[in-house]
């Protein structure tokens, strides 16, 4: 009797904002030497995929290899345990909405997570309230496209990583991250992020977990707990000591609760 065949997870890991799949690197080694299958994925014009930010032409666009992975999973096959980061919770919010059926359990690690019959904008802007530009410290932004109607590239400062995103994390992993960061569109005016997409329904539908990185100087617990607060069902886990990188800082322990979710 094979038991372990039946136990085998499809993971589908979603980075966030200005990063790649690179920075799941220890957590899907983590999952796969548990012998489940997973899949990190590069969003547009991010990590290793070819292209600028500025030339991604929506925030839909900008999803497509998350939208695309899941329309290609076969009927009937096992659904997939969709885990996104940080800015990555808009496209795993938008992917609920477009492919429930494809979804066992939708995991936001320290994401931002949109409320269903709102625009996905609106979490945005809440977590930006009182955020200044020193807030951001060495960042850059920049903007880019209709001068009448603009929108912003981001991209992370060294300073600003090492004091308000990795502040827990090893030192190499910093170091990596410092070399493999690129601009990131925020798609402020977009129309799928403006519009009412996302339904109680379809989005609400699916079972969602929220990872609280206790620690995280950029997107403090409560204001996580805040966006938990507009999502009713969902069920949270809290992990300590973590910073807004938890598959750095507490990568053993974010790999061992991402796998007792997936399991339950």
């Amino acid at each position: 009797m094979d038991s372990g065949k039946t136990k085998q997870r499809n993971f589908v890991l979603v980075h966030g904002v200005c990063h790649g799949a690179w920075c799941w690197y220890r957590v899907a080694t983590a999952l796969s030497s548990a012998g489940h299958r997973v899949t990190a994925l590069d969003m547009a014009a991010c990590g290793a995929r070819p292209g600028r930010a500025d030339e991604v032409p929506s925030f839909e666009q900008y999803s497509a290899p998350l939208l695309d992975a899941l329309a290609a999973l076969p009927e009937g096959e096992e659904k997939a345990v969709v885990v996104a980061h940080s800015f990555g919770g808009q496209s795993l919010a938008l992917a609920m909405e477009r492919q429930p059926d494809k979804i066992a359990v939708a995991v936001f690690v320290t994401a931002t997570m949109p409320a269903a019959g709102k625009p996905m904008s609106f979490a945005f802007k809440q977590l930006s309230q009182g955020k200044g530009k020193d807030f951001f410290m060495d960042c850059t932004i920049q903007t880019t496209g209709d001068p009448q109607d603009p929108d912003e590239t981001f991209l992370f400062g060294p300073e600003y990583m090492a004091r308000r995103v990795y502040q827990l994390s090893p030192p190499e992993d910093l170091t990596l991250a410092m070399s493999m960061v690129r601009p990131s569109r925020r798609f402020l005016n977009d129309a799928t992020m403006n519009g009412d997409v996302l339904t109680a329904g379809r989005y609400g539908a699916v079972r969602r977990v929220y990872v609280v990185a206790e620690d995280d100087e950029w997107k403090p617990a409560e204001i996580q707990r805040l966006m938990v607060s507009w999502n009713p069902g969902t069920e949270v886990k809290a992990l300590q000591g973590a910073d807004h990188m938890p598959m750095f800082s507490k990568a053993r322990e974010l790999s061992e609760l991402l796998m007792e979710i997936a399991d339950k």
